[in-house]
């Protein structure tokens, strides 16, 4: 040992400075390659296995130790100038806060995706806080950093933000507003990863895929993706399907239009002929009576003009409902069940189906929607009733040649 420190000293101090900068090299190297491929090698049987992050975060920490190494052992190497031992010193430190400061970023990314495995993850996502939370540590660590670099107390820098006040609002305008957003939209439930919404204002019709803490990412029926401001999301309106996937029950809403010409009254024998549907049997047989007694009392005397009588397309709307309630599809239980005229127009007089699914998956529900209207459709000619539809070529030449 004596004779390779007698060796060192008899060196140009040029040589010894390099000799001692190649020294200080290989330690840090060899801790790093120690802390990452031998101890991290043996520890990750014992991390988390479904996740990157967490490896990340700890081999971000282990950079720590060369850096200590680097910035420890810089006072070892001789012949050095001092400014060349406090520029080295100031650079690993800094160095050393970048590391701690992406290892705790890295460690609140794990965090996150702790907690979106758990099923609450849904109701009340944490993402837009812990980005919240990594802007901090990442602003606290750059002011730490320069302040390392500059040999200055963070204090100093800290207090010269006041003067810039302003400026930093300006800059942060967007991610205060989007904060502000996301603690509404969490703490009242207004949007959860997984809801159908639709936003016309940012052409948005699809499910929540993601929630961050400056966008809101949706995926379209068509697959492509939008990207939604957070604070869009307070501040404009849009529309959330959740309440009518929670309730089970989608509602159907479309109307029959049906040619006023084709209206008027059924014969006795026309009524007789519609008890061979069983939904209209009950009906039938109620609204004669009422019919009857009503024209017994308020009759005596009077032309048989002013008879009540019962109408094809009050039939047909009884018909609908008895249908309607007797469909293994229609969820009648706590939910609307009603079949209404609308307003007469020139383009007929419109018979309105309102009602609701037993389903809320979007294929069935076409599909029950369609078949009420198929059947319905071919059941109007028991009525002798008419769908109205715009005349067309094919009509008015059928027109011509008659």
């Amino acid at each position: 040992m004596e004779q390779i420190t007698t060796y060192i000293s008899s060196l140009a101090p040029w040589a010894q400075s390099a000799l001692g900068l190649t020294a200080l090299a290989l330690v840090s190297l060899t801790v790093n390659y120690v802390l990452k491929n031998v101890i991290l090698r043996f520890a990750a049987p014992y991390l988390d296995r479904q996740t990157k992050t967490i490896d990340k975060a700890v081999a971000a920490l282990a950079t720590v130790a060369p850096l200590l190494v680097i910035s420890r052992g810089i006072r070892l190497v001789p012949n050095l100038a001092e400014d060349v031992y406090t520029f080295t010193t100031n650079v690993a430190q800094a160095l050393i806060v970048v590391s701690v400061a992406i290892a705790i970023v890295r460690g609140l990314a794990y965090l996150n995706e702790l907690y979106e495995r758990l099923p609450r993850s849904k109701n009340r996502p944490i993402k837009g806080f812990i980005q919240v939370i990594k802007i901090l540590v990442l602003c606290g660590a750059a002011i730490i950093m320069i302040s390392v670099l500059i040999d200055q107390s963070p204090l100093l820098l800290l207090s010269g933000l006041g003067a810039i006040t302003a400026v930093l609002l300006l800059v942060f305008k967007d991610t205060i507003l989007s904060l502000v957003a996301s603690v509404q939209l969490t703490t009242n439930d207004m949007l959860r990863v997984g809801d159908w919404i639709e936003m016309p204002s940012m052409n948005a019709d699809g499910d929540v895929i993601d929630i961050s803490l400056h966008t809101v990412k949706v995926q379209n029926f068509d697959k492509t993706i939008t990207t939604i401001p957070t604070h869009r999301l307070v501040s404009d309106a849009y529309r959330n399907w959740r309440g009518m996937s929670d309730a089970g029950g989608r509602r159907i809403k479309r109307a029959l239009t049906i040619d006023q010409n084709s209206v008027r009254f059924l014969s006795d024998q026309e009524v007789a002929d519609l008890t061979r549907f069983r939904v209209l049997r009950d009906y039938l047989e109620r609204k004669k009576q009422e019919i009857a007694d009503w024209n017994k009392s308020e009759l005596a005397g009077e032309d048989a003009v002013n008879a009540r009588r019962i109408t094809n397309i009050g039939t047909l709307r009884a018909y609908i409902i008895g249908y309607l309630q007797s469909h293994p599809k229609i969820n009648d239980q706590g939910f609307t069940l009603l079949v209404r005229q609308l307003p007469p127009s020139p383009e007929g007089l419109p018979i309105e189906i309102y009602c609701f699914t037993a389903t809320t998956n979007w294929n069935e529900y076409e599909g029950i929607q369609a078949d009420i209207f198929d059947h319905l459709l071919a059941i109007l000619p028991e009525f002798d009733l008419k769908i109205f539809q715009e005349p067309s070529g094919a009509d008015f030449q059928r027109a011509l040649t008659n």
